[in-house]
């Protein structure tokens, strides 16, 4: 599958971001709105010399809430930056440098113990911006591997299903060197994105798919839920 969407799209070159920490606030600010919304948010804390730990620490919440607005859940948002920042800056001296060096599930129980942060959030932080080889679970991600039969049962939309998710992708690339797995796992989910937006809506819309190839694909019809 990764080797037809390759083909297929070309490399993804993820996450959209100039530093670490935007990529971390981006995976907090994308939850439940869309990338155009972020974009502006992100716009907003750079002119006002936020996107950093030292910029986001000295900002209020109230101005921290006013810039990040268009993104939405603002309210929920902010002071869930605010507690990253203060996580960093009471256990790991302020530094992301030393944040990555932690151990991986050491990290991710940290993240996923705050608010605002769920398996895919803390995914993503340690995927690409911290540098750790795990991969990202999505509902495009979900709608592919229901739709081609690729994990029993089908992965529901919870925290189990999302873990299911994560060890088959875990398992598709077991066999390849430890030291390129961070690479993979975040060419395919982009990958996924793209081929999940081009065909894999909550309507299936197979034509020219990729992956259209796949003999165990299933009937993709049945309209799901809306995207996240």
């Amino acid at each position: 599958m990764h080797d037809e969407l390759v083909k297929a799209y070309g490399p993804q070159f993820w996450w959209p971001a100039k530093t670490p920490f935007e990529v971390i606030v981006g995976a907090y600010l994308t939850q439940n709105t869309s990338w155009k919304a972020v974009e502006v948010s992100l716009l907003n804390l750079r002119r006002a010399r936020a996107l950093s730990l030292k910029g986001l620490r000295a900002l209020s919440l109230a101005d921290l809430q006013r810039h990040i607005r268009p993104s939405g859940f603002y309210t929920r948002k902010a002071p869930a930056l605010k507690s990253f920042v203060a996580m960093v800056d009471s256990e790991f001296g302020g530094s992301l440098q030393r944040l990555a060096a932690a151990p991986t599930a050491h990290i991710r129980e940290r993240l996923l113990s705050l608010p605002g942060v769920g398996p895919e959030t803390a995914d993503a932080i340690l995927l690409y911006a911290l540098g750790h080889p795990v991969p990202v679970a999505d509902e495009y991600l979900r709608r592919v591997a229901t739709r081609h039969g690729l994990v029993h049962p089908a992965p529901g939309k919870n925290r189990r299903g999302y873990e299911a998710l994560v060890q088959l992708t875990t398992e598709a690339f077991s066999a390849d060197p430890p030291e390129i797995r961070a690479t993979l796992f975040n060419e395919f989910h982009a990958l996924t994105v793209a081929v999940g937006k081009a065909h894999c809506g909550r309507i299936a819309y197979c034509e020219n798919c990729p992956l259209a190839f796949d003999p165990h694909q299933g009937t993709p019809d049945k309209e799901e839920g809306p995207l996240p």
